[in-house]
């Protein structure tokens, strides 16, 4: 059924995955010319007057993976009536948003380092940890679909 509360879960998924797409990822300003580079799913790249100059680098993997887990997410809301099924495709969806969040640390942390020569870090902005929130909801929505699926073989046991 879809009113479950794991069904709530895999809907909170959806929304943050969509919402890789329009949040920034990662930011650093460069001190010396005051240029600012930005991570976004689509591109890491100059913000700014100045940003005709700037080298940028495409980052569409990221998109793509977020678009993924987005997708298993909604279609694992829609196979509620086989569990199992559930259960594999949230097993999936681990593995892509833990590759999502693999691509976005190296995407900030050694593309985007080596882009800007300065000895102060970068920001890791809102767009960083919404993987790990999806990576915590897919986990919830995993336990309460193997909560269901203990109760329907109990029920079984005792027919």
């Amino acid at each position: 059924m879809i009113q479950r509360v794991q069904s709530v879960f895999l809907f909170l998924i959806v929304v943050a995955m969509v919402a890789m797409f329009f949040l920034p990822i990662w930011a650093k300003t460069d001190p010396a010319t005051g240029q600012e580079y930005a991570l976004t799913a689509f591109s890491l790249s100059g913000v700014g007057t100045a940003a005709a100059s700037a080298p940028s680098t495409s980052t569409v993997f990221i998109a793509i993976l977020a678009g993924a887990a987005a997708l298993i997410a909604l279609y694992e809301i829609f196979q509620y009536k086989n569990r199992l099924t559930q259960m594999k495709l949230g097993l999936l969806n681990s593995l892509v948003m833990a590759a999502l969040m693999g691509c976005a640390f190296y995407f900030s942390s050694y593309v985007g380092e080596d882009l800007v020569k300065t000895q102060t870090q970068g920001e890791y902005l809102s767009g960083f940890y919404l993987p790990a929130f999806g990576l915590l909801m897919n986990v919830l929505a995993n336990r309460f679909i193997k909560r269901d699926e203990d109760l329907v073989r109990s029920m079984d046991r005792l027919r």
